[in-house]
């Protein structure tokens, strides 16, 4: 008796308004179809090329070292420290959310004596206090997220990075959910080393983790002593595949998922950083502006909330579960939940690259005018979408 087959794919489709992924625009996925070459192909080499030059454009850095990592974001968070930290080396992580407690777990990891600087989930870490226990630690590396994807915080650097430097360490700095939405100046704020991934703000399927790491962060990895603990990782071997002068195989790279990534950073240098940035922060305000013309405020404090990920408190009563699942269900858009002690307290909407459009944010306030009907909440018919068009009519 033969087996039977399932159906074929056919999946719903979604308004993305969460954390990751993000809409995905026709063009990206268009070269995520084009028939496929060999990893050594000419053609393929010569995207890898082109690749890496608008990856140094997005992260304004000349850094040569700058690759896109076969794997999601968190592949990316593992480069950096694996090929940086050794076994017995010092670092300093801060957490003030899922993913610099990420952070700290990973560098533990690679053998690394940990030292973590913690705040509140939802706060930022102060430069002084950093700097304080930087003095005191004398680490190898500091690692903190720039744009906390778990709480909507948006991390300052600028000072962060000179305390940093004070003591000689290498800055290694998370821009999942910044780059491409957020200014990140890889060169301008001496950041050694980061990474991010393809589905936020760059609006490509997850699959690839944009890396980059800069002279000092180079010459730390050049001057190990052991082996680095990851071998699919290993940026020793790994950087010669995407040499111009080597071309050393190391492993097949997914071959469609750089062609993916080529073409969204095509529609973002045609759309110009800057352009791109004030978009989000359009968005992000009219969004707000109608978040609390019906009664809706932030979890973060200004000026630290992030225009990329916006981390809503829910009202005391309204069931979380039940609003996500009617936006879903009824209304085919995804919000994230909280996570950790945010989890059941805030939603998190997402307004990221493709999906930071004037049409998702008054799609999604009406929605969500509805489900907070749903759940007994009387919010004035309207007010959400007449004040986020106030903001886009600079108005509020």
């Amino acid at each position: 008796m033969s087996a039977s087959v399932p159906a074929a794919v056919c999946p719903p489709k979604r308004i993305l308004l969460g954390p990751g992924p993000s809409e995905i625009a026709p063009r990206v996925l268009a070269a995520l179809a084009a028939p496929t070459v060999g990893h050594l192909d000419p053609y393929f080499l010569r995207i890898m090329d082109e690749t890496q030059q608008m990856l140094r454009d997005v992260f304004r850095t000349q850094n040569a070292l700058t690759i896109a990592v076969s794997g999601t974001g968190s592949a990316g968070m593992e480069t950096c420290l694996v090929n940086l930290l050794e076994p017995g080396d010092r670092a300093v992580v801060c957490v003030n959310g899922v993913f610099g407690t990420r952070m700290a777990d990973v560098a533990a990891r690679c053998g690394a004596e940990v030292t973590t600087l913690e705040r509140p989930f939802g706060e930022v870490i102060p430069a002084d206090e950093l700097q304080a226990v930087v003095r005191k630690v004398r680490p190898k590396v500091v690692g903190i997220v720039h744009a906390e994807t778990s709480t909507g915080a948006w991390q300052p650097l600028e000072e962060i990075s000179a305390a940093v430097r004070e003591v000689d360490a290498l800055l290694v700095v998370d821009c999942v959910t910044s780059l491409g939405g957020l200014p990140v100046e890889i060169d301008g704020w001496g950041i050694d080393a980061a990474y991010s991934g393809t589905q936020k703000c760059l609006s490509c399927p997850p699959g690839l983790a944009p890396v980059t790491f800069g002279p000092r962060a180079v010459e730390a990895l050049d001057r190990r002593k052991t082996k680095v603990r990851s071998w699919y990782l290993d940026l020793q071997m790994v950087r010669n595949y995407w040499s111009g002068q080597s071309r050393a195989y190391h492993h097949t790279a997914p071959i469609n998922m750089n062609f993916a990534l080529h073409e969204a950073l095509r529609i973002v240098l045609e759309e110009g950083l800057d352009a791109r940035f004030e978009r989000h922060q359009r968005n992000h305000r009219a969004l707000k502006a109608g978040l609390a013309a019906m009664g809706l405020s932030y979890a973060v404090q200004e000026p630290f909330q992030l225009p990329t990920l916006n981390a809503v408190i829910i009202p005391e009563g309204v069931d979380d579960k039940a609003v996500r699942g009617q936006l879903l269900n009824e209304f085919g858009i995804e919000i994230g939940a909280g996570l950790g002690p945010m989890a059941g307290k805030v939603w998190r909407i997402g307004l990221m690259g493709e999906a930071s459009s004037p049409r998702n944010v008054l799609l999604v306030l009406a929605a969500l005018e509805a489900c907070l009907k749903a759940q007994g909440r009387s919010p004035q018919a309207g007010a959400g979408v007449a004040g986020a068009i106030a903001s886009y009519d600079g108005r509020a």
